[in-house]
C-alpha cells in the first residue's frame, strides 16, 4: 500500500482503533473492524523479540485478511533490528509500519525505546531513516506530547517526521511523565496540527461517539484514535461515523450477548482456550461498566475456572441488564488501558 491509498482510507473512516497492549490482538482487531472501526494497528512488537524468534512476538504480529489496512507497530533501541523488523512486517503483508515513541512503561523506556526517544531528536531522525530505508510501504509514528511538561516537543517531532517522509503522526495528549493520569491536552494537539505539514491523528480520553466527532472537528486532526472508549462501547465507531455524517445518533438497545458471541467467534479462531477465557473475562468485564452490579460481576467472572461456566455466567448477567441504560464510568481506573 502506498501513502495515497493509506490516506484515502483515513479520509473515508477517520476513527481508528488505538493499539493497546494485551487488548488489541488479532481477534479483537477483526472484531472491531466488523464493528465499524477504520485503520487498525497491532499491539507494540519488540524488534529485539522478533530477532530472537520469540513465539509471543510472532503471535502479536499476526493479522487477518479482513483487517486491511493494518499496520504493525514496532519498538526497540537498535537501528539494525528495527530495520529488520520493519522489513519482516512488510514481507508478512502489513500495509504500513507504525513506530512507537509513546509507550511510557519503564522497562521499554530504560532501554532508550518508546517515549524515551522524544528526548533525543537526533536519535529519532536516525530511527526514522533506518526504518524508512528498510521498507517501501508507508511509515507512521505514535508519540506523546513530550517527555514531561517542561519539555513538550511534539511540534518539533512532527517537523522531523515531515522531513523524513513519515505518512502521519498520532499524538497521545499526555506527556510520558503523566502516564495515564489527568486529562489529555487536546488544545496542544490542535496547536501542533495547525502548524504541521503532514497529517496528524489525535488520541486520548475519547469515550463517546459525540466526543470522537467533537475532537475530530475542533482539533482539525485528520483522524482520531479510540482506545478505552471501545472497551465499554464496542458500537462507538459506527456511532461516531453516523454522527459525523449528520445522521441522528440512534442508541438502540445494547445487544451485548450478540456482540460477545461475535467476539467469541474470533477468539475461537485465533486463541488457545486459556487465552480465550481470559479475553472473555476481560471484555465482558469492560462491557459491563456502568450497569448494575458490574463490580460484583467482574469479581465473580475472574474466579471461574470452567469455560462453560464462564459462558453461562456471562449470559445470565447480560440478560439481567438488558433493560438498563449504561451510565458514564469514564473515570473508573480499571478502564485505563496499556497503550502509548
Amino acid at each position: 500500500m502506498n501513502n495515497e491509498d493509506l490516506l484515502k482510507n483515513l479520509h473515508e473512516n477517520p476513527f481508528l482503533l488505538a493499539p493497546m497492549a494485551g487488548i488489541t490482538d488479532c481477534a479483537f482487531r477483526s472484531f472491531m473492524r466488523e464493528m465499524g472501526c477504520g485503520i487498525v494497528t497491532t499491539e507494540l512488537v519488540s524488534a529485539n523479540g522478533l530477532e530472537y524468534a520469540s513465539e509471543k512476538t510472532k503471535r502479536i504480529m499476526k493479522f487477518g485478511s479482513t483487517q486491511h489496512p493494518v499496520g504493525i507497530q514496532i519498538f526497540g533501541e537498535r537501528l539494525d533490528l528495527l530495520g529488520k523488523a520493519a522489513s519482516r512486517a512488510e514481507q508478512m503483508g502489513a500495509d504500513f509500519i507504525d513506530l512507537n515513541f509513546g509507550c511510557p512503561v519503564s522497562k521499554v523506556v530504560k532501554k532508550g525505546a518508546g517515549s524515551a526517544v522524544l528526548k533525543d531528536l537526533q536519535q529519532l531522525r536516525k530511527v526514522l531513516k533506518a526504518v524508512k530505508s528498510s521498507v517501501s510501504i508507508p511509515v507512521t509514528i505514535k508519540i506523546r506530547t513530550g517527555w514531561d511538561e517542561s519539555s513538550r516537543n511534539a511540534d518539533a517531532v512532527v517537523k522531523v517526521a515531515w522531513e523524513e517522509g513519515i505518512t502521519w503522526v498520532a499524538i497521545h495528549g499526555r506527556t510520558r511523565a503523566k502516564g495515564y493520569n489527568g486529562k489529555a491536552d487536546w488544545d496542544y494537539i490542535r496547536w501542533v496540527k495547525e502548524n504541521a505539514k503532514l497529517p496528524v491523528i489525535g488520541n486520548g480520553d475519547i469515550m463517546t461517539p459525540e466526543m470522537a466527532v467533537r475532537r475530530l472537528q475542533e482539533s482539525g486532526c485528520d483522524g482520531v484514535m479510540i482506545g478505552r472508549g471501545c472497551l465499554k462501547n464496542p458500537w462507538i465507531f459506527q456511532e461516531a461515523r453516523s454522527r459525523l455524517s449528520g445522521q441522528p445518533l440512534q442508541r438502540e438497545e445494547r445487544q451485548f450477548l450478540l456482540i460477545l458471541d461475535r467476539l467469541k467467534f474470533y477468539l475461537e479462531k485465533d486463541c488457545e482456550e486459556k487465552i480465550l477465557m481470559l479475553q472473555i473475562k476481560k471484555f465482558s468485564s469492560w462491557f459491563s461498566a456502568g450497569y448494575p452490579d458490574s463490580a460484583k460481576f467482574r469479581k465473580s467472572v475472574f474466579q471461574i475456572k470452567d469455560k462453560n461456566d464462564l459462558i453461562d455466567q456471562v449470559q445470565i448477567y447480560f440478560k439481567s441488564i438488558e433493560s438498563f441504560i449504561q451510565k458514564d464510568t469514564s473515570d473508573e481506573p480499571f478502564l485505563m488501558g496499556g497503550h502509548g
